[in-house]
């Protein structure tokens, strides 16, 4: 079959829901207006583990305006049976006001609701709670760690031993939570005993399993929107405790319910980026050749819940070298679960590979690029798979050229600008990206206008666009005469909307689907005796603008609009699907950067400030040039923060968070961004997926954080092994 022509996908298009959101048209999970609904807050337990002796509700029960207040002595007993397709281990969520227990620090309580937002507020800061408190414990440090989980190949122990260089060091990577600026929120309603819900998550489908199975209800009783999401960066990856609150209350009042966490309570109502303890035992010859790693890694989760993330993979692949041992541990804590978060796992252990590399390149006298490139692997050590592509060395090359490489000055502490001291840094990173089944449908109408749906999310990405470009190119339409729809779960069922998986999975299902009804109407036309194509190779016809005509006869053809109104059709629908990678890879498929910092310190107060970053990715085929910029500019700054700024401080004597608001939790602003460059490697990953994309959500943000800290090692002399970099450890 002729190859369609691709006038959408490339270019560098603004995104199609733009002027929704500037307008303010767009509308978010707390912006829906239901008719009847009433409002909901949540009193947060105030002790970080006990069990709740007392609650007095009548003050907060007379106040004018409140309807209900919920708790776990009259809330109704919840079935909670198992949802295999949630992120929820079987049997093991938090059951929300079906005990007196408290798990952690902020833990739902109980639930006010009122008429209004004000007298639910008020009346939630009349409820009074006695509690049996003890002791919690939320020191990564000072826990008992569970069992590991394990990975090895050669004798790391010996390996070291008769390793030239040694390296022993020990990186502390400190909790970071999302604050995007979307709250999160619930308008939950009941119709009988079909639910619906306007929430915000990253996954429809995880939220709408997760409720069935809270409620015991059939699939198709159950009904989740959000087309819009404020960011997400991971924290709407899972069904919260809050949703499932919402809607008790709904049912318990009988009318909707609408409930919007503040902002202090998104640190302990949704998840986080979980803090590590990551010791890096590095061993080489004196030519820089890796010959052994152990790594040992403590990661904190939740006493009810064990979380766990992708820390592993790139100690076992990034570089080349015969022995290697990890051993990751989740410490149970009593805090609430964490969540993933952007580049997660790979983000975190990068910070640690990266950091050590740079130490390990200055023992050495080794510049670090070069070190890197002596201990590039042929293949992937951990499973011996070839490579779908992997094109780091390319990126070392034109990240190392276009910023200015070879003008680092390799002492530490020599380049200086007045008070201030100068440093150059760089990191690779590696992300694996996700590949999860997805379904799609696409409908073209009579009028030559199509419409493509599919229950994934847009958390700021571009979904919207981007399905929009594949869609028109598969269709052979233009970019105004498409309309994609996301955000129901009555749309044919998606993949969680994260993990760099929705363009791979997603859009390989609407490719798939709008093909499907390409291929139906060139069928159609070549069987119709009135048509121009009557009688051609269904091979040998194209579809651009939407007109059929025949590869290299433009001339020779016709309309869809022409074409199904002559042969009365109102329209031609197709399912389309992506299944998945299925069991047995045949490559290892991963998205890879080379990752370039230059920072100023102050010499005198420590103060660090970045001053230029670039981004050299193998990301696969880029479909959006304008969205691809986004997601690394937003993946860099995000970077910055955690290598600078964000730290989430827990107070140990009864589990609060001390800085849960965006006064003293800090993110970087305007001011903190400096230039900030990317460049993608022309190419294609078919491999991976039919439309050759690996994704570039997640990778963006792995090896900043380390970029950084190589960076302030070069301007300083002074090594940080600990996340955020403040001014205090380098004075």
């Amino acid at each position: 079959m002729s190859p369609q022509p691709q006038a959408a996908v490339g270019a560098p298009l603004s995104r199609v829901d733009g002027r929704l959101k500037v307008t303010g048209e767009a509308r978010y999970a707390a912006e829906f207006d239901v008719d009847g609904a009433v409002h909901a807050v949540i009193v947060d337990a105030s002790v970080g583990s006990g069990r709740i002796t007392s609650i007095d509700t009548r003050a907060a029960e007379k106040h004018p305006g409140v309807l209900r207040v919920i708790h776990h002595r009259n809330a109704p007993k919840l079935p909670y049976r198992d949802n295999a397709g949630s992120n929820n281990p079987p049997g093991r969520r938090l059951r929300v006001f079906q005990d007196g227990r408290v798990l952690f620090h902020g833990q739902p309580v109980a639930v006010v609701v009122a008429t209004t937002l004000e007298a639910a507020q008020h009346g939630a800061s009349l409820v009074k709670v006695r509690y049996d408190a003890g002791q919690p414990s939320t020191d990564l440090h000072e826990a008992d760690p569970g069992e590991p989980t394990r990975y090895a190949r050669g004798d790391a122990e010996a390996g070291l031993r008769s390793s030239a260089v040694r390296l022993d060091l020990t990186y502390q990577l400190a909790r970071n939570h999302h604050n995007p600026m979307e709250p999160h929120a619930t308008t939950a309603r009941w119709d009988g005993d079909r639910l619906t819900v306007w929430d915000k998550t990253q996954w429809v489908m995880g939220t709408h399993d997760e409720l069935a199975a809270v409620f015991d209800l059939p699939a198709d009783a159950v009904r989740v929107i959000n087309p819009f999401v404020g960011g997400g960066f991971g924290s709407g990856l899972r069904c919260w405790p809050h949703t499932v609150v919402a809607a008790v209350a709904a049912r318990v009042t009988g009318r909707p319910v609408k409930l919007v966490l503040t902002r202090r309570q998104m640190y302990f109502g949704t998840g986080f980026r979980p803090s590590y303890a990551y010791r890096l035992r590095l061993g080489s010859d004196r030519g820089g050749r890796l010959r052994a790693a152990v790594h040992d890694i403590d990661a904190e989760t939740s006493s009810y819940e064990t979380f766990t993330e992708a820390v592993m993979v790139a100690g076992q692949m990034l570089y080349s070298m015969p022995n290697v041992s990890q051993e990751y541990r989740q410490v149970p804590l009593d805090v609430n679960t964490p969540i993933w978060m952007r580049g997660p796992g790979l983000a975190s252990a990068s910070f640690a590979i990266e950091s050590a590399m740079d130490e390990l390149a200055h023992e050495l006298g080794i510049d670090p690029i070069e070190l890197r490139r002596r201990n590039e692997p042929s293949e992937d050590e951990s499973n011996g798979l070839p490579w779908s592509t992997r094109r780091l060395s390319e990126c070392y090359t034109v990240g190392a050229r276009e910023f200015g490489w070879d003008g680092r000055n390799t002492e530490p502490r020599s380049t200086r600008e007045g008070d201030w001291l100068i440093g150059l840094g760089m990191a690779a990173g590696v992300y694996d990206p996700g590949r999860f089944p997805a379904q799609a449908r696409a409908r073209l109408d009579a009028d030559g206008t199509a419409v493509v749906e599919a229950a994934t999310s847009d958390m700021g990405p571009g979904t919207y666009t981007s399905q929009t470009q594949v869609a028109a190119d598969a269709l052979g339409l233009t970019m105004r005469t498409v309309t994609f729809r996301l955000g129901d779960s009555l749309y044919p069922p998606t993949s969680p909307h994260g993990g760099s998986a929705t363009m791979a999975s997603v859009g390989t299902a609407v490719v798939d689907a709008c093909n499907r009804v390409r291929r139906q109407a060139i069928a159609l036309a070549v069987g119709d005796e009135e048509s121009p194509l009557y009688g051609v190779d269904a091979d040998d016809v194209v579809v651009r603008g939407g007109r059929l005509h025949v590869q290299g006869d433009p001339a020779r053809g016709e309309t869809y609009r022409s074409l199904l109104a002559r042969n009365d059709r109102s329209h031609l629908e197709g399912d389309g699907d992506y299944p998945g990678p299925g069991s047995t890879e045949r490559h290892s498929y991963h998205a890879y950067n080379a990752t370039f910092a230059e920072v100023a310190v102050d010499a005198t107060l420590g103060l660090v400030r970045v001053r230029r970053m670039l981004g050299v990715y193998d990301a696969g085929r880029i479909i959006s040039p304008k969205l691809a910029d986004s997601q690394a500019i937003g993946g860099i700054v995000g970077g910055i923060g955690t290598a600078l700024l964000e730290h989430t401080v827990t107070d140990h004597r009864d589990g609060r968070i001390v800085n849960a608001g965006l006064a003293d939790y800090l993110v970087p602003v305007n001011a903190d961004v400096p230039e900030v460059r990317a460049i993608y490697l022309d190419g294609e990953d078919n491999a991976g997926n039919a439309l050759g994309v690996k994704g570039l959500g997640e990778v963006v943000q792995v090896g900043v954080a380390a970029a950084i800290g190589n960076a302030v090692f070069n301007a300083t002399g002074r090594r940080v092994r600990q996340l955020p970099i403040t001014a205090e450890a380098l004075l």
